[in-house]
């Protein structure tokens, strides 16, 4: 087996083998030699990465490690959404990752496509994965063929022994140096550190591409088919989104009318405020802000409307008010976009502000952030924008920011 370049494997041999050690006898003795670990054995302890596996690529045997990042149907086109098959999965060192020339194209045999294809496991984006096979060309591209074990990154063994179903890496319980620019900051310059730590290489999608997306962010934890609509909790499948009144569409939590921004890409197609709902329910709430009170929605037991406010049923309260938050961090007027900004008023229109931020700082404290919203940033930041929403990650800086 060939192993990559620089991979000495006698750098993982322990001391004590190195310098023969051979007892305290005053008769000298002849040093034996340490068996070297072989090639596979190196790579079962480390597993290459994939800019190491699309180098080498020669028909030897390897394991790798990677993240899922779609589908490959071609050897220049992958799949993020409404996949077609089971029989192979591209790997990228990011989950992140976009350009195809980055990735590794593994085939997945029978025994595997159940439980790691992308048809039947949509969620599987994002996942961490060990797969050991052979590298060579698939779909005419840098591949792995034929595996012979495929797992969670660092779960050892082959199939049947773990589905995935959520990503392995979690920001939100270790986001690491993410927000060290914001430590020990208060007021303002919290605010000012966030707003440049969520900016910064933060990526924007097309407003189509926003379709796709929300069939990932959203997904219903118990039915991979279908997606879960803001407010009114209904599981709908992911193939009924458009404009007919029991479809879904992308609702603005921030609406769109409020700094006026409509649909550009930026403000517009940012997924930290959009999210699936029913055609006849997004019509409903409209532009309105967000307040206690009014009657309540006939296509959304347990939300509340006025002609000027809606109140979200109690599960997502504090969901809608820490999109409201970071929208108002985020945009703040130096992108060619409008200073998006929180007050007291219901009173729509199109300035860019929206209320009521003392109901919302409520609801924040009454609601706080759950596994599905959780989940739901991890994946915005590693799957599509690679950025995060702060205030579900730390809970408590939105009364220091807003407060």
């Amino acid at each position: 087996m060939t192993t990559a370049p620089g991979r000495t494997a006698w750098l993982a041999l322990p001391v004590a083998l190195l310098i023969g050690l051979t007892g305290c006898s005053a008769e000298p003795t002849a040093t034996v030699a340490p068996d070297l670990p072989t090639a596979e054995q190196v790579a079962q302890a480390s597993p290459l990465t994939v800019a190491q596996a699309i180098d080498l690529n020669n028909g030897s045997s390897e394991s790798v490690r990677g993240y899922v990042v779609g589908q490959p149907t071609n050897a220049d086109k992958v799949l993020t959404g409404n996949f077609t098959a089971d029989t192979a999965i591209a790997l990228a060192d990011s989950a992140a990752e976009t350009d195809p020339a980055a990735m590794l194209f593994v085939q997945l045999t029978g025994a595997y496509r159940s439980e790691f294809g992308l048809q039947s496991n949509p969620a599987g984006l994002g996942t961490q994965l060990d797969v050991t096979g052979t590298l060579t060309a698939y779909f005419a591209h840098p591949g792995l063929k034929s595996p012979t074990a495929l797992a969670l990154a660092g779960a050892g063994g082959g199939a049947g022994e773990t589905t995935p179903t959520t990503p392995t890496t979690s920001a939100t319980s270790n986001p690491g140096d993410y927000y060290a620019a914001a430590e020990g900051k208060t007021g303002n310059d919290l605010h000012q550190a966030l707003h440049q730590i969520i900016s910064t290489d933060a990526q924007a999608l097309s407003y189509n591409a926003v379709w796709d997306a929300l069939k990932v962010t959203d997904e219903d934890p118990k039915n991979s088919g279908n997606v879960i609509l803001l407010y009114s909790g209904t599981s709908r499948s992911k193939s009924l989104n458009g404009g007919d009144p029991d479809d879904w569409n992308r609702e603005h939590v921030w609406a769109k009318s409020h700094g006026d921004f409509g649909t550009a890409t930026g403000p517009g197609t940012d997924l930290h405020h959009l999210r699936p709902e029913d055609v006849t329910v997004n019509a409903d709430r409209s532009n309105k802000d967000f307040d206690d009170g009014g009657s309540e929605s006939g296509e959304a037991p347990g939300n509340f409307t006025d002609n000027d406010s809606w109140e979200p049923r109690d599960a997502v309260k504090g969901d809608v008010a820490r999109m409201i938050f970071y929208m108002a961090v985020r945009y703040d007027g130096n992108d060619g976009f409008a200073d998006l900004t929180l007050d007291e008023n219901t009173t729509g229109g199109k300035a860019p502000r929206f209320g009521k931020l003392s109901t919302l700082l409520e609801w924040h404290a009454e609601d706080p952030p759950d596994s599905f919203e959780q989940r739901r940033n991890d994946l915005i930041h590693q799957r599509f924008q690679n950025n995060r929403n702060p205030f579900i990650d730390h809970p408590e800086w939105a009364a220091e920011v807003f407060g």
